[in-house]
């Protein structure tokens, strides 16, 4: 028995549903949309911690940082993806397309995930490298103290900075910020049975 295919909905349909049901977040990927599931705690402890680490050293800056919630346009060629990173942040005026979805990011952080970690590692990461104004991008592990730091060089370069150590700073060049890693990781115990759905 082969496969059915899924049906494409445009751009208009998927904001439509998302604001129709903004307690059920999807992302939208090539015409496709993708429920997301809940986060573990490890998980959402790390954005915490990344959240409120950057919220610090934003007070009396125009810089911002969002966690989780805000979805983020990314403009290609044929139509837009949305998705949702874990962390975004942007020192200058955040642009909207369609009132709600940020187009540019400065900063966007992932936690990584067994769930996802495909997914984030190859195509989203590909996306939001798409991103004009994206100018770092963080992987973060959750099952280990690990963080792949990409930084932009030019438009189709990165510079890959991989940091493993826990007393490790991470500075964030283009928002004027550093993170400690004891900072990210604060409260995380790693397992071998940590539950890491998302």
């Amino acid at each position: 028995m082969s496969a059915l295919a899924k049906p494409k909905i445009t751009a208009t349909e998927y904001l439509a549903l998302e604001r129709a049901y903004p307690e059920l977040k999807s992302e939208f990927v090539e015409g496709e949309m993708f429920a997301m599931a809940g986060a573990s705690e490890v998980h959402v402890n790390i954005v915490s911690n990344i959240t409120g680490e950057l919220y610090a050293q934003f007070k009396r800056r125009t810089c911002k940082v969002y966690a989780s919630d805000l979805r983020v346009k990314v403009n290609k060629e044929k139509g837009a993806d949305y998705v949702y990173p874990d962390v975004a942040a942007l020192c200058e005026k955040g642009i909207f397309s369609e009132q709600d979805n940020l187009t540019n990011p400065t900063l966007i952080i992932e936690v990584l995930s067994s769930s996802t970690e495909k997914y984030d590692l190859g195509q989203k990461s590909e996306l939001y490298r798409a991103i004009p104004s994206l100018q770092a991008y963080l992987l973060i592990a959750q099952d280990r103290c690990h963080i792949a730091y990409y930084q932009r060089q030019s438009q189709q370069t990165w510079l890959l900075r991989e940091y493993n150590d826990n007393k490790a700073v991470i500075v964030l060049e283009a928002i004027k910020a550093k993170l400690c890693l004891s900072d990210i990781y604060d409260k995380v115990v790693f397992s071998e049975e940590t539950d890491d759905t998302l």
